[in-house]
């Protein structure tokens, strides 16, 4: 989207998003995008020089959205992240969730701090190739509350990109908030002179879900920053019949053990087999039918996965190791390699 680019929803005689009375006139009154509009920078802006400038040296840059929240986008960025560093590539993961950042705890960084030197802010590191910045390393403690409006989120993220030294890196993760609204229209202005390879929107398979990831897929039309793809987390619950626990039907009583000696006596091969069941509602055809009819990529399906929660959690990869994830890992490094294919044509 150009500076004077007026959205496709806008008021008649929208003055503009860049306009100094953006989202302030009498002709604003009412229009979705007022609040969005008043809170974002206007004019040229001489940051973005900086901004440039740092990230001359990052080769490739991904923003993770999500139209919904507590879908997984987090989870899958920080997943993404590793499996990029484990290819050896260097990577930076920034977090721009500002009021609910997650990345410390899922990088298993918590208590963490950022330091500065004359280069700048230093992400703090996971790996020697994989560096991290979120606010979470800033607050005073974890269940210290963000209670910022627009104008100052989008000063802190400005900050994360023209004052943070990442180095020469292949890869920067965006992971956003749910929505479409500052932090989103932010990071993609100060971000688009530099170039941005694309966006990976996350969903869940039930239709309230795909309901806001359909608003995603337009924003990123809007503004001109490419749908790498959809990834369809949480598509049914998938896990080994052994790691199931089982109940007596009409009470709590545990009969697992019950039942897990009954099959090792008379049927071990099944506890080879994967338990798998379909918990959010599909039946509308789910993330796959949304990107036919929006015409975007669909990369695939992520089954909930308890080893993936688990290993989120601790702050690990699931990818290796005693945390790898035997239902989980594969489903998300076959669409990890279809992201990477997607940005080499």
């Amino acid at each position: 989207m150009e500076n004077g680019d007026i959205p496709e929803n806008a008021n008649e005689h929208c003055p503009g998003p860049q306009s100094e009375s953006a989202g302030k006139s009498d002709s604003c009154a009412g229009c979705p995008n007022q609040e969005a509009c008043a809170t974002a920078p206007k004019g040229p802006d001489p940051d973005l020089v900086a901004i440039a400038e740092r990230m001359s040296t990052v080769k490739h840059k991904i923003l993770v959205l999500s139209g919904k929240g507590g879908v997984g986008k987090s989870t899958f960025s920080a997943q993404l992240s590793f499996a990029l560093a484990g290819m050896d590539h260097q990577v930076g993961l920034m977090d721009i969730d500002i009021c609910g950042p997650s990345m410390p705890k899922m990088l298993g960084l918590e208590g963490h701090e950022i330091h500065q030197s004359n280069l700048g802010w230093s992400p703090v590191y996971v790996e020697e190739n994989l560096g991290v910045m979120s606010i979470g390393f800033m607050l005073p403690n974890s269940d210290e509350a963000v209670v910022w409006r627009g104008p100052r989120k989008n000063a802190l993220i400005k900050q994360f990109l023209k004052d943070v030294y990442w180095r020469d890196i292949d890869y920067l993760v965006v992971d956003a908030p749910p929505g479409t609204s500052d932090e989103h229209i932010s990071i993609v202005q100060y971000l688009q002179a530099t170039g941005i390879d694309g966006a990976i929107i996350v969903t869940t398979p039930q239709e309230v879900s795909l309901i806001d990831v359909r608003k995603e897929v337009s924003f990123c039309k809007k503004v001109g920053v490419p749908v790498l793809g959809v990834v369809e987390n949480m598509s049914g619950l998938s896990q080994p019949l052994a790691d199931v626990k089982f109940m007596e039907i009409g009470s709590s009583v545990d009969v697992t053990q019950d039942v897990i000696s009954c099959l090792r006596e008379n049927a071990p091969e099944l506890l080879n087999v994967l338990a798998c069941s379909e918990v959010f509602d599909s039946s509308g055809g789910g993330a796959e039918r949304m990107c036919r009819e929006m015409g975007v990529p669909f990369l695939g399906k992520v089954p909930l996965d308890p080893q993936l929660c688990k290993a989120a959690e601790q702050g690990k990869s699931c990818f290796e190791g005693n945390n790898k994830c035997s239902v989980s890992a594969p489903a998300l490094k076959s669409i990890i390699q279809k992201v990477l294919a997607s940005m080499t044509e």
